[in-house]
């Protein structure tokens, strides 16, 4: 794994971070000399008498601890070097910025790691000797701890930034550093995280990884520093992951469990430690809520999914649960204008959240073939168009991993898994020879149903070029189906691809084989039998398909490919080459 990072110095990482944090975010301020990020408006909040709320932590953890310096949660964050906990002096720079001359006090929120409870712990002290009005509550809600024996004690993961959010919100409505402090060691004590990791992250100036996972392997109940977790696991489905982390996280065996019974009202946040996609993130969401409220039962009144506190750039994901009451509820509902908090959309007039049943028939957002006249051929005619298809299809699927390698070469390689999925569709579709299911015997209505099935199933730009074919294709056969017809269809085809998709022969593309198959088709259709004159037109498209491996591509993902690269023959243009072999193979075999 590689450790590169796109930084000025590994030196300056702290300060350039905080820099560009408050020059995006003008309501935040950077104390000068300073690790400590604190509102622009602090003033107003002190003149208020409000309950100052701070934090902090080692850097790394973005946008925790700085990006959650608002109006509705910390008044004040201080940063320490990568993994570090801040040092002594900046908390009480911190503390007196806030609390100084402020009535209302601080509330220190600790992540229980044992350098931050001493430094924090340190400049409390400090703080109060100087007579500020200062309470603190650690956070130490991690379940991955089995063991009972003592040790350093629960971690403080994410958990803590719904403390953060439910002490900022009470001190926004004015509540006193009493009732702020109760609040949030009860939210403290509410609640259990699980980490799991699927790759390791790199400090900046480091040569490597911190730690290792096997590519097969996921680590179950890891920290936010890199510190092992509780078990190697083999690697598995997100459904599989999820189930493993909450039933770790609620297991009565484990004695840093959190305890959860059917119908619990419960709050749940998502959170991605730094490398994971969007994609996954949202997949373990959906499994992560169905678990809660299918197989545990509980009432999920709050979800929250999205990068809260990060391990760098660690591929992980943890989980945290907290039992709701309604002044928790009120409280995670309550503006902020802190950058980092995430909101998830709620139906309008709600503010509890219920996982939504489809609000839209099926029925009415499936697309549908539009029913249009068209000429039908003979029974005979329809077995042989059925025999096509199926042949089609059969042989595109043959070659899946030989085009996905090629496209590998220019694109995503991805054409090959691509075409396959429409071709499976297709054979699904089709039904048997002998009562089929699709319009074989009527080709203009064929070809809009081809149009819809690829443009659904194949998607992307090879499922909308073969659409727009398909679809052309259907009106030069309403009217007759002879060999000039299927002449029509196909020039009709290539119409529209070349009007909306912007390539021209020669471009490197499809188009290079299927436009020279139907030169030569036109060429001979009028001299030769049918089946001729289109073995003449496989043989011009098979040509056209050798003759990209020399072309530059002006057109496609290939063009923005070094074209010293492109040696082998474009892979839209070797699907085109195959599935008119197959159609030729079809017709001579009947």
């Amino acid at each position: 794994m590689s450790s590169k990072k796109l930084i000025n110095s590994s030196v300056r990482c702290l300060e350039d971070n905080l820099e560009g944090l408050v020059a995006i975010n003008p309501g935040l301020r950077l104390i000068k000399d300073q690790h400590v990020v604190v509102r622009a408006d602090i003033g107003d909040m002190k003149n208020e008498g409000k309950v100052g709320v701070l934090c902090g932590g080692g850097s790394g953890h973005e946008p925790g601890h700085a990006g959650y310096v608002g109006r509705g949660m910390l008044s004040c964050a201080v940063a320490g070097n990568i993994f570090a906990s801040p040092p002594p002096a900046a908390i009480l720079t911190g503390l007196r910025t806030i609390a100084k001359d402020n009535p209302g006090g601080c509330l220190v929120i600790i992540p229980s790691y044992t350098g931050d409870r001493l430094n924090f712990g340190l400049g409390v002290e400090r703080g109060l000797s100087e007579g500020l009005k200062i309470t603190t509550v650690t956070v130490g809600e991690d379940c991955a701890v089995q063991s009972k024996d003592r040790s350093a004690g629960r971690r403080g993961l994410c958990g803590m930034f719904l403390v953060i959010k439910i002490a900022g919100a009470l001190s926004e409505e004015g509540k006193s550093l009493e009732e702020v402090t109760q609040q949030a060691q009860l939210a403290a004590r509410s609640m259990g995280t699980i980490g799991l990791a699927l790759k390791p992250c790199s400090t900046p100036g480091s040569t490597g990884p911190l730690f290792t996972v096997p590519e097969d392997e996921m680590e179950l109940g890891l920290g936010l520093h890199g510190e092992a977790g509780v078990k190697r696991v083999k690697l598995m489905s997100a459904k599989d992951t999820v189930k493993l982390m909450i039933d770790h996280m609620t297991n009565p065996d484990n004695s840093t469990h959190l305890k959860v019974n059917k119908g619990d009202r419960v709050a749940c946040m998502i959170n991605n430690l730094g490398g994971m996609s969007v994609l996954e993130m949202n997949i373990i969401a959906k499994e992560t809520v169905q678990y809660l409220e299918v197989d545990l039962g509980l009432n999920l009144d709050r979800a929250y999914c999205g990068t809260y506190v990060t391990s760098l750039e660690m591929a992980g994901v943890s989980i945290t649960l907290l039992h709701l009451s309604d002044t928790f509820a009120r409280c995670l509902d309550a503006p902020t204008t802190a950058p980092g908090w995430q909101t998830p959309l709620l139906s309008p007039g709600h503010t509890d959240r219920h996982t939504p049943e489809p609000m839209i028939p099926a029925e009415v957002t499936r697309s549908t073939v539009q029913h249009t006249q068209g000429v039908t051929v003979s029974k005979g005619h329809g077995e042989l168009v059925y025999d096509v298809l199926q042949t089609v299809c059969k042989r595109l699927l043959e070659h899946e991993d030989t085009l996905n390698v090629l496209d590998s070469l220019s694109g995503d390689g991805d054409t090959g898994s691509t075409v396959a999925r429409g071709a499976r569709e297709i054979l699904g579709k089709l039904g048997s020879r002998d009562d089929p299911q699709m319009h074989v015997t009527c080709p203009s209505q064929l070809a809009l149903e081809l149009a819809q099935i690829v443009e659904t199933v194949m998607g992307g730009s090879s499922g909308g070029i073969y659409s727009l074919f398909f679809t052309g294709a259907a009106a030069g056969l309403q009217k007759e189906v002879s060999p000039k017809a299927w002449l029509d269809a196909m020039t009709m085809g290539i119409a529209p691809i070349q009007r909306y998709g912007g390539a021209e022969q020669g471009d490197r593309t499809m188009l290079d084989a299927l436009i020279r198959a139907r030169d030569s088709y036109k060429a001979h259709v009028d001299t030769m039998s049918p089946v001729e004159a289109f073995a003449q037109a496989v043989k011009a498209g098979e040509a056209g398909m050798e003759s990209t491996k020399t072309m530059k591509a002006h057109a496609g993902r290939a063009s923005y490919v070094n074209a010293d690269l492109l040696t082998r023959p474009d892979p839209g243009a070797m699907v085109v080459a195959i599935w008119l072999k197959a159609v030729l193979e079809a017709m001579q075999s009947s």
